[in-house]
């Protein structure tokens, strides 16, 4: 599989800009131009054009985050000062990574720890079995295949006040995507199907 091929997916439909923005966030590192646009499957030329254009966006918004480049490489930051008063205001101790990973996983509701992996990079690894930990999130492997599901937890929906209902029209968006079908809300799933789920702690 093409390294790239589950954040393109991901982000199909965007304008430049956004993909940009979807790609540098998604990630949460530094990257290079050549590396945003072959995940972007656009030229180089294209991506410094999308990227120029989202750093005078973000110069002109008032907002908490900026476009940094550090050398030859590209993030999305929080600007600075702003990272105690953020860690302040969370109603978790999670890493920032964590959160980003944690809300990678809320927009999609249901998505394979590899397509995970692939968006958030292999320190996605560490950021599952953080989250898995603190019980926020949810594991159980394909009923065909090598990898896990990854969905919210009860935990998550309390802690931050988000219904599941809230995040129902997803579920088209995962079925566009190739994914498995959503499971149907009754009846409640066998034993056997139990049996594949992971402890969070």
């Amino acid at each position: 599989m093409h390294t790239g091929s589950a954040a393109t997916e991901a982000i199909q439909g965007l304008s430049l800009p956004a993909r940009m923005e979807a790609i540098l966030y998604l990630k949460g590192r530094p990257m290079s131009l050549a590396e945003l646009a072959e995940i972007a499957a656009v030229s180089r030329e294209e991506a410094e054009l999308g990227l120029i254009t989202l750093i005078t966006d973000y110069a002109h918004r008032d907002t908490a985050l900026e476009v940094r480049q550090e050398g030859t490489r590209y993030s999305l930051q929080l600007r600075d000062g702003l990272g105690d008063l953020v860690q302040n205001l969370l109603p978790v101790d999670l890493s920032t990574a964590a959160l980003r990973t944690l809300a990678t996983i809320a927009l999609k509701k249901r998505i394979l720890q590899s397509d995970l992996v692939e968006l958030r990079g292999s320190g996605a690894y560490d950021h599952i079995k953080e989250l898995l930990a603190q019980d926020f999130i949810e594991r159980k492997r394909q009923s065909e295949g090598r990898s896990f599901w990854l969905t919210l937890s009860e935990k998550f929906h309390r802690t931050f006040a988000v219904k599941a209902a809230d995040l129902q029209p997803r579920a088209r968006a995962i079925k566009a995507e190739g994914t498995e079908p959503e499971p149907a809300p009754a009846p409640e799933p066998s034993p056997t199907q139990d049996e594949g789920w992971e402890e969070a702690a």
